[in-house]
Formats: C-alpha cells, structure tokens, sequence
C-alpha cells in the first residue's frame, strides 16, 4: 500500500532533514583563512590542504594563482578565491586579451581540469577568508565563484601607483569570465585596506570614502553592486594598537571590557564593530546600504612587537571564533554576521617587514604547521598541527662555547646572518628578545644555518660557530629546524611566493664581500649562487 497522495516516504523526509541539519551545522562550522606562501621554506602544499581540512577550514583565499596550491586543492572539497596581484593590475587593465588568457589559465583550467572548486558561499543579501558562514536556504548562496582583483591597491603608501590600473582590470576581468561562460558563476571583488575611508566625526556615523579616490571607489562600488558583487575589507585590530601607543588595550578585543565609543544610541566596546560600520555609514550614505561586504582579512600576529604574542593572539582569535559562531553581527549589520577570512594560515620569513617585524608572524601556525595557541573551535574542537612535515637534521648552528663576546668580528658576522635570515624574533618584547647576548647570537647563527638548508659551510663563522645536536630552544623562543623541501620536491620560485629577486642579489653582493664576516671558512660565492639556482630564482 503507497504512502498516499503526494506525500514523500517516511524514509525520504527523514533523509531531507538529516542533510538540513548537517548543511546548517557546517555552514554555522565553516572556516576560511588566507594562505600565504612568501617563506624560504614554505609548507608543501598538499600537506597545507591537508592542514586546512584537519582544522575545519573549508574555505581559502590565494593572494595569486599558485600552481601546486591549486592543484593541491582540486577536489579537495575546499572553496578557493583565487587572487590577482597588484603588480598584474596594469597589463589586465590594458588588454582584454590579457584579461581573457589569465582567466583562462587560472580559472578555467583549474575548473575543468583539476576540479578546483574556486567559489565562495557569499550570502546574497550581503564575501577574503569565512571563518563561519551562514548561507540561506537557497542554492545561488553557495554557488557565487569570486576573483580578487588586486591586494588593497588603494593604500596610501602606494602613493596613487595602482589607481588609475584598478578598476579597469575588474571591468577585464569581469567581462573575460563572461566570455569564458562563467559570469554566472565566477564574480569578481577587490580587498581593499580599510584606509579607503574615514570618518568626519571621528565616530562611525562620519564615515565616508576618502576624499582623494571617493569618486574613484563609488564607480568601483557601482560596478560590483551592479554585477552583484561584494566588496572585500581588510580590518586590523592590532594595528590601531600598534600604532597609538596611547591606544585603549581592552578596544582592540571582544571581551567588552573597554569604555565604549557612543554614536548616538550605538555604544562600541571593540574597534572591529566601529571599524566595520564606518564602512557601512559609508556605503548607506553613498546609496549603497545593501552592498555585501567581504571581511578579507583579520587576524593578530604573534612575534616581532611587545603586543604581538601567543597570549594576545589566542584572547583575540578565540573572541572572533566565538561572536561568530554565535552569529553575533555589528550595530549596523545586526542580523548576521560578515564572513571572515583569518589572517593567516601560516608565518611567512621572507615577507617585508616594512610594516612592522610582526609581518612575518601572522599565521595561525608556525611555518610548518605546528600549532601555536589553542582555540575552541565550533563543536568543542581543537587545532591539530600538519601531518607529514619532514625536516632537515636534528642540528643546530650556535655560538661557541670557546667564542669571546669581544670579539671584533662578532658584530659583523650577526649583522650578516641576520641580513639574509629571519631575526625578527630577536627584537624587544619578542619571543627571543631576553635570551641574553649569547644566546641571541646562537639565534641568528642557526636562523642562517637552517635557511641555508644546513648546507656545507653555512656554520662557518670562523672561530665563532659550532655545529650542536642539543636543541639550544629556551622558554618561549623557538630554534628552528627548517623543512627538508628537497624531499617534498618543492623548490623556491619568486612566482609562487618565495623570496623576491632582490633579496637573492643582495645575498650574493654580501656574500661577494666577506669582509664584514672576515672568515676563511665561510660559504663561497659559487657554492651560495648554486644552491639559490637550484631553487628556480
């Protein structure tokens, strides 16, 4: 006997609502971060998507169209936004064609051949990393495919460089994805800085787009409401820290501890809710109050600055976690929250510290996916580290025991070490800042040492350097032990992020030079330039 009319089988109905109820656990679970890979040792990509998948994050934004990251990432299950340098804004904006070979080698390609899901679960009443999303019952909500058009081009540092290249490059973009068939699917944005507006007042209600590029950002505003687009934002709370000494600790956290801002009958506890609403009092009070906004970036480093450190790190990243996961949104966007991209996945050695030593400690995890702090995550989870890391030898370069700490060529040869290795971690407040003079020298010796690869001579600071296999790490400051990228047949290359060509020639002339280390035993020039040349530079 059938079940009668139109009515599902009892099996069917249950089965409908058990994949309801899972689809809305992950979409309340879902986590997205920025992976970066500018580091001399970067973590081989199918072990980062690995990393990505063991901690729930089933969503990642590529600052560029990275090869081995796409392809470690086809079929993955894990939804990519794939990005566009600033450096390539110019010749997009000049050539369509130009604009149609880069979507076809670095969206079609990875679709159709690699299964590469480059997609975003954007919600349409509204995103660079979801850290939670929670996407309507409809199925557009989880089939919007984004393209990042630059990396916050209309930075004031920039000095206008990248202005008058931005917007044409979108409309390029955009109509390239059109005729490749995938204007429905694929859409474009651009991360922007949030220094592209301000407020009059110094209130969120103030807000507008900044007087210099305001004409500028309402035509780009205009294109993307009207190809519905988002607009992606980078917000920084660590910043406003760093940069006002006289900055209220409690403002840059969620805790609700800080005397709140009062905008008429809002009162802001935390910078992110006024940060994030001046943007909306600026879209509302240019005619664009349903604008989707994108939070592409956020996140607390861990090193490199007194306020940068594990303790800050976690406060911050677990506050986030959890006003998300309880779908806390701000004053002016009540109703969800905005999806977050975490900032970021891993730290990253080689990028420029022009901002600050902290740059190159964002990750979430160390360069090689160990876990630094420990979050709650959705469900009661916790971090796990990366699988399958493979090191170089369990070996250091330190000072000698014999070494004088008068020594006149000591100055000199740290001073060498630290020019073509990471001691960021060295300065004050930092995790390695209280090792004492020795032991700072150690550092510096075994950050050469392990960025070299432990090659042959690369612990040869004369009389002042020793091989040990007793690991010298001290309290908090860790002494690295390099991944062995030999043998996960990953190479350096400045086109997938590793360190630029400038570097390697200023390497090279320092090398060309010894007379600052003034030691016999040190690394030849050919043996330096081959082993760079190994690495694709």
């Amino acid at each position: 006997m059938g079940t009668g009319g139109d009515s599902p089988p009892p099996q069917l109905l249950l089965l409908f609502i058990l994949t309801i109820l899972r689809w809305n656990w992950r979409g309340a679970a879902a986590l997205g971060c920025n992976w970066g890979a500018i580091s001399s040792h970067p973590l081989p990509a199918d072990i980062a998507v690995g990393l990505l998948k063991d901690n729930g994050f089933d969503r990642v934004k590529l600052f560029e169209a990275d090869s081995r990251a796409l392809k470690a990432l086809g079929r993955s299950g894990i939804q990519v936004m794939v990005g566009i340098p600033n450096e390539m804004l110019a010749p997009l904006a000049s050539s369509v064609r130009a604009a149609e070979q880069w979507v076809a080698q670095n969206v079609s390609n990875y679709i159709s051949r690699n299964g590469v899901d480059i997609r975003f679960p954007f919600l349409i009443t509204c995103t660079r990393v979801a850290l939670f999303s929670f996407p309507r019952a409809s199925s557009e909500t989880i089939k919007k495919r984004y393209v990042a058009v630059g990396n916050e081009p209309f930075l004031k540092s920039y000095s206008s460089m990248f202005q008058a290249t931005t917007f044409p490059a979108l409309q390029n973009i955009q109509a390239a994805l059109i005729k490749a068939g995938l204007g429905r699917q694929v859409k474009v944005t651009v991360p922007l800085n949030a220094d592209v507006y301000q407020s009059s007042n110094g209130l969120p209600s103030g807000g507008d787009f900044r007087t210099d590029i305001r004409s500028l950002m309402l035509s780009i505003i205009a294109f993307l409401r009207d190809n519905a687009c988002p607009i992606t934002i980078n917000i920084y709370p660590f910043l406003s820290l760093y940069a006002d000494p006289n900055f209220p600790v409690d403002y840059a956290f969620f805790s609700g501890a800080a005397n709140p801002l009062v905008d008429g009958p809002i009162a802001y506890t935390n910078v992110f809710d006024a940060n994030y609403d001046t943007l909306i009092w600026a879209l509302e009070r240019n005619g664009f109050s349903d604008l989707p906004v994108i939070v592409g970036e956020i996140g607390w480093p861990t090193d490199g600055d007194p306020n940068a450190n594990a303790n800050n790190a976690r406060h911050f990243i677990q506050g986030l976690l959890d006003r998300i996961s309880r779908r806390v949104g701000t004053p002016k966007r009540p109703a969800l929250p905005p999806d977050i991209y975490l900032f970021a996945l891993v730290d990253e050695d080689v990028k420029s510290v022009q901002p600050g030593n902290f740059e190159r400690h964002w990750g979430v995890f160390y360069f090689d996916g160990a876990v630094k702090y420990p979050l709650v995550l959705a469900g009661g989870g916790s971090l796990v580290p990366a699988k399958g890391v493979r090191y170089l030898e369990p070996e250091w370069c330190v000072m000698s025991p014999a070494a004088s700490l008068t020594d006149p060529q000591l100055g000199g040869s740290v001073e060498y070490a630290c020019q073509y290795a990471d001691c960021t971690s060295l300065g004050r407040g930092s995790t390695c800042g209280d090792l004492g003079a020795r032991g700072n020298i150690s550092y510096a010796f075994n950050q050469f040492y392990q960025t070299a690869d432990q090659q042959k001579g690369a612990c040869g600071f004369g009389n002042l350097s020793v091989v040990t296999r007793a690991d010298p790490t001290e309290g908090v400051c860790r002494f690295e032990i390099m991944i062995d990228i030999r043998h996960h047949d990953e190479s350096f290359s400045s086109s997938n992020g590793g360190p630029a060509a400038g570097v390697v020639q200023g390497m090279a002339a320092g090398i060309a030079t010894t007379a600052a280390v003034a030691t016999t035993a040190m690394v030849s020039l050919a043996t330096w330039s081959s082993w760079y040349l190994a690495r694709g530079f």
